[in-house]
Parts: C-alpha cells; sequence; structure tokens
C-alpha cells in the first residue's frame, strides 16, 4: 500500500512538473512577474507582416512551434512595440541555416533589419566569422563564446534592452553586452554596410521581428517583460 501511494505521488509530482514547463506557457511566478507571451504555440494572433497588418501566410503553427515556409515566407513582427524589455525566446535551426531575431524594428526601408538590430540564429557549422555567428549582434558584436547546442537541438535565447543597454544570452550564459548609445556602438554602425539605412538603431520602440533568411527555423516560449 505504502509502495502504491509513493507511486501515485511521484506521478502527481512528475505530471504537476511537467505541466509548469509545458511548451508556449507561462507559470504563476512568470504571470506574477510581468511575463506575457507572444506565441500562444496555437495560433499567429499578435504578429504581422512587416508594414502589412497580416502575419505572412508562409508562417505555419505546427506542434507547438512557429516557423516559416522555405521560399515562401517573409518576415513577421509583433503588432505591439518594445522599448525596454526582457525577450525570451527557444529556437532551432536546420543545418547549415541562418536566421535571426531582430528588436526596435520600425516601419523604415525595405526589410526588417534595416531598422532593428539583430540577433543572430545560426547553424555555426556555416562557417560565419565571429560577428556573424550564433548569439552575436550581427556584423557589430561577437559572442563572447560559443554556446549553441548540436543543430536540430533547441537553443535558449534571450535579448535584454534596458534604456540603450543591450544583452545578449544563449544557453543562459550572457554572450554579447552593448550600448545603443555608446561612441562604440556608432561607429561599429559607421563601419559596416548598415551605415546605408540612416534609420539603423534609431527606433527608441518598436516591433520584435522573427527573420526568413530562406532556411527553415523553428520558435517557441516567446515571451517577453517590459521593463521600467
Amino acid at each position: 500500500m505504502k509502495a502504491l501511494a509513493l507511486g501515485f505521488c511521484l506521478a502527481v509530482l512528475a505530471t504537476s512538473a511537467f505541466a509548469a514547463e509545458a511548451p508556449n506557457t507561462l507559470t504563476p511566478a512568470e504571470k506574477a512577474g510581468g511575463w506575457k507571451l507572444l506565441f500562444d504555440g496555437k495560433t499567429t494572433a499578435g504578429w504581422k507582416g512587416f508594414k502589412t497588418d497580416a502575419p505572412d501566410a508562409g508562417w505555419k503553427v505546427a506542434d507547438g512551434t512557429l516557423g516559416p515556409t522555405k521560399g515562401v515566407s517573409k518576415d513577421i513582427v509583433t503588432k505591439e512595440n518594445f522599448e525596454n524589455f526582457d525577450l525570451s525566446f527557444d529556437w532551432k535551426i536546420s543545418p547549415m541555416g541562418n536566421s535571426g531575431v531582430m528588436y526596435h524594428v520600425i516601419p523604415v526601408g525595405d526589410e526588417t533589419y534595416q531598422s532593428g538590430p539583430e540577433y543572430q540564429l545560426l547553424d555555426n557549422a556555416h562557417g560565419e566569422q565571429p560577428v556573424e555567428q550564433a548569439s552575436a549582434a550581427y556584423y557589430l558584436f561577437a559572442p563572447s563564446k560559443d554556446m549553441t547546442k548540436p543543430v536540430g537541438e533547441w537553443n535558449h535565447g534571450r535579448i535584454v534592452v534596458d534604456h540603450g543597454k543591450v544583452q545578449h544570452w544563449l544557453n543562459g550564459v550572457k554572450v554579447v553586452e552593448y550600448d545603443l548609445n555608446s561612441a562604440e556602438f556608432k561607429a561599429r554602425v559607421a563601419a559596416t554596410k548598415f551605415k546605408r539605412w540612416p534609420q539603423f538603431a534609431t527606433g527608441k520602440s518598436g516591433a520584435i521581428a522573427l527573420q526568413m533568411h530562406g532556411d527553415p527555423v523553428w520558435f517557441q516560449n516567446i515571451k517577453i517583460k517590459v521593463l521600467k
């Protein structure tokens, strides 16, 4: 009888733990802390196309993940704009795949990356230089170390933007840090292709964008907490 009771208790605990960690949900602590979901695991509600009112039809929800259709999709952006925030998301890239998450995207220019700084998503076997590898501030600041998991596995990304000060995290480790208002950041922008677009990194607030770069990529657990 004791063994049965113990087994039942363990089963309940295991079920509770699984429920607390279910994808695309918020724990009670997250809700109390001000977090909210940007992806509910079922629909593209809350997202739209870049400069269009409806989300790009190429983005599909399957098995609780969000991803674009290769060769068909364009970038999608949040309907809501964010200034200071803590953004958390899980991502999985295809072999040799390339994608990104942009922030402070404004409806100026032809592409989201022409205004929004990018958190790079990549299969690092692609062979890019450090400033183009996964978790880099794309083409501007390289990650301090490669924290990626093997291609095909889920990675946990995080972007913190707090009054111009930005952190990139990958799988629990802070790998990039920079200041949007610093002379160093502006000098690096001026030395790259981003100097072509005067709107780059000028939005004090803007949308979060998920990039379709031509390769399969998957997202889940996209959550954000607005910072004061």
